[in-house]
């Protein structure tokens, strides 16, 4: 299964503008919040690809076996079965995640995890 990483569609209005990162598709939206110093599980999905925008703060996100410093604005595309990870490094730290394909928290296979999670 691979899904196509979206176009956001943009349209300027009289109040400002808008993006539009899916319509019709089957997504789950989160804001994800990852305290400084903490890291998810280094991670990959069977059933879904995710795509990132950081809101605040700043991460270091592994994909595959390359990391990225990332701050507000910067966006990233996770397909599916690639290895991923999100680690504060900033105070408040924010991250827009949407969910293309099939969300189920089950779906989750952990490659490391300090919490002892398999």
């Amino acid at each position: 299964m691979t899904h196509q990483r979206p176009t956001p569609y943009e349209e300027t209005r009289p109040w400002g503008k808008f993006r539009q990162f899916t319509k019709g598709d089957p997504t789950t939206v989160k804001v994800i919040t990852v305290t400084h110093g903490k890291k998810l599980s280094l991670q990959s999905h069977r059933l879904r690809s995710e795509f990132w925008r950081v809101l605040q703060g700043s991460v270091l996100i592994t994909l595959g076996t390359t990391q990225h410093r990332a701050y507000a604005g910067d966006e990233f595309w996770i397909p599916v079965g690639t290895v991923h990870r999100l680690e504060g490094l900033g105070e408040k730290n924010e991250v827009l995640e949407i969910s293309f394909g099939t969300f189920d928290e089950n779906d989750i296979i952990r490659h490391e995890d300090e919490w002892g999670r398999k």
